[in-house]
């Protein structure tokens, strides 16, 4: 069978574009969601803890942006195998296409 995985491809997007990862995600964030709004108390940590996140992240991309550059050879490598690996877990579990419920 021919590679699903194209150049700019990326292995991360297509976990997260499976079915069955996205309809886990969307069930996650409908109950987070709701829970901050239930719980006001709730709400104020975690819009902390969010923005917490959020600078943490951001402070982490800059610092790796280096090492990201000097790395990209191997790092499109390893994402074109995990991109072959991938094709071959699609093939062989068919449940990855279909959302939780199903």
């Amino acid at each position: 069978p021919t590679p699903v995985c194209h150049v700019q491809e990326n292995v991360l997007q297509r976990v997260l574009q499976l079915p069955v990862v996205s309809s886990t995600c969307e069930t996650l964030q409908r109950k987070y969601s709701s829970t901050k709004e239930s719980h006001p108390l709730m709400a104020s940590v975690c819009e902390v803890y969010e923005r917490g996140v959020q600078g943490a992240g951001a402070l982490a991309m800059w610092g790796m942006e280096p090492v990201v550059r000097r790395l990209e050879p191997q790092f499109a490598v390893a994402n074109n195998l995990a991109c072959r690996g991938l094709d071959h877990l699609e093939e062989k579990i068919p449940a990855l296409q279909y959302p939780v419920d199903k």
